[in-house]
């Protein structure tokens, strides 16, 4: 497909170097010449200098015969308006990047439908509702659902201490009758693999895998055997009141969360302070360590720092860490810092990138793909498709199947019936199917479903 994206930020680059390695032909436009030229040396992009919202700009990149167009610039005007003109030159498919909940709360005077865009992507909304979801899954540094929740994809690390530490995929798999779950990737030394029975689970591992949500409790008491029965009403500490901050303490609050908010600025805490019913606010530092100790932060389950800066988040939750919090979580931009802020010892961290791009790359999708999740550090991903009635392989084992190289099939859902996939799972027509794929397995995986 041919697309054309608008801005070479980080949402921008990074949908860049996904979709050119898919071999799609894309097309950047952007004012700042040194990001143009940074994503023209490393990726197989065309880059033009200039305003994503001019139409003369936009014909040169050749808007006309344009399939998908994406607006992802810091700008919301600019992005609107870009998705305008998109629509004048009948693109099929156009996405924004917007910040303000004008044009995406309910009853909004410039919906989507009147701009006429598909997607109104706000990359906050985005990775504030994938913190919750970890903050639910204790232990686990990614989640991701499928199947309206039905099957989660979790990832796991591996310390000396665990259980499944020195095991063999073989031997996790004779665990089955116990525990529904199958291990689809490992991650070591900044490799992904999909393992073989013969593999061994390492300390340092990152491990990825697909469970039923019923079945979540007994794996997760297998992961970690140690840990104790939570409180009912878990302690959870955000630092930064931004709106990032606000929504996620406001959807812990509906939980029965016990959550705290914590913000250096007053004008701040008070507007925190008027749109939350239960959050408790508290104006302090996230460095001030006395303050927090005097709210409860040595019995706290979780610590979420979500600030404007990823230093202050992985300094604060390293800190926290060191006073007796269970787990943080972190907000982390820089892509270089995802990377190194879990060997300090931080527990997860989250990327607004990738959350906005695993959103945007769903609409960008041949086959029938419902829903995806991106894997940070690896550009592997979890799709889901469903079975159509024009497919050739139902009825078929799966070992029997010419199923591409470096992707698994994780589950298979139909109707109330679900499993975690085996080698003699076989697929019918309207099953819903999860899997996880390598990058260079993607565009196979697509064209197997299509």
């Amino acid at each position: 497909m041919k697309i054309l994206i608008v801005g070479a930020g980080q949402v921008g680059y990074f949908l860049c170097e996904r979709l050119a390695m898919e071999g799609h032909e894309v097309t950047l436009i952007d004012r700042d010449e040194v990001h143009l030229r940074q994503a023209q040396d490393r990726l197989n992009v065309m880059g033009l200098s200039g305003n994503g919202a001019s139409a003369e700009i936009l014909e040169q990149a050749d808007i006309k015969h344009t399939d998908i167009f994406i607006a992802v610039t810091d700008l919301d005007e600019v992005n609107i308006l870009a998705c305008l003109l998109a629509r004048e030159y009948e693109v099929q498919t156009r996405i924004a990047r917007v910040k303000s909940i004008e044009y995406r709360s309910h009853g909004a005077i410039l919906s989507k439908e009147k701009l006429g865009i598909d997607l109104l992507i706000n990359p906050a909304d985005e990775v504030a509702d994938e913190i919750v979801k970890i903050t639910r899954r204790s232990g686990a540094f990614d989640v991701a659902e499928f199947v309206e929740g039905k099957i989660q994809f979790l990832g796991y690390r591996i310390v000396d201490e665990s259980p499944l530490c020195g095991m063999s995929l073989r031997e996790l798999g004779e665990l089955r009758g116990m525990y529904r779950f199958v291990v689809t990737a490992i991650s070591r030394a900044d490799k992904t693999i999909i393992p073989r029975g013969e593999d061994l689970i390492q300390s340092g591992d990152s491990i990825f895998l697909f469970a039923h949500q019923n079945d979540l409790p007994a794996i997760q008491y297998m992961l970690q055997p140690g840990e104790k029965k939570k409180r009912k009403m878990p302690r959870v500490f955000i630092l930064g009141g931004s709106n990032i901050g606000i929504r996620i303490a406001s959807q812990l609050e509906k939980l029965h969360y016990d959550v705290r908010l914590i913000d250096a600025n007053e004008q701040r805490c008070v507007k925190v302070s008027a749109k939350l019913k239960k959050t408790m606010v508290i104006q302090a530092e996230g460095t001030d360590i006395h303050a927090l100790e005097e709210e409860g932060i040595a019995s706290a389950d979780t610590f979420i720092a979500v600030t404007g800066k990823d230093e202050t988040n992985i300094l604060c939750s390293l800190l926290c860490k060191q006073h007796g919090v269970k787990r943080t979580l972190a907000l982390i931009n820089k892509p270089e810092l995802l990377s190194l802020a879990p060997t300090l010892g931080i527990d997860a961290c989250v990327s607004p990138r990738l959350s906005a791009a695993g959103a945007i790359l769903k609409y960008v999708r041949r086959g029938g793909v419902i829903s995806l999740a991106t894997i940070e550090g690896s550009n592997s991903e979890v799709l889901e498709f469903e079975v159509n009635a024009d497919s050739t392989f139902v009825n078929t084992p799966l070992k029997d199947l010419n199923f591409p190289a470096g992707a698994i099939v994780g589950a298979i859902v139909q109707d109330d019936r679900y499993e975690i996939a085996t080698g003699d799972s076989t697929l019918a027509i309207g099953d819903r199917v999860v899997v996880f794929a390598l990058p260079e397995a993607l565009p196979k995986v697509e064209k197997f479903f299509e």
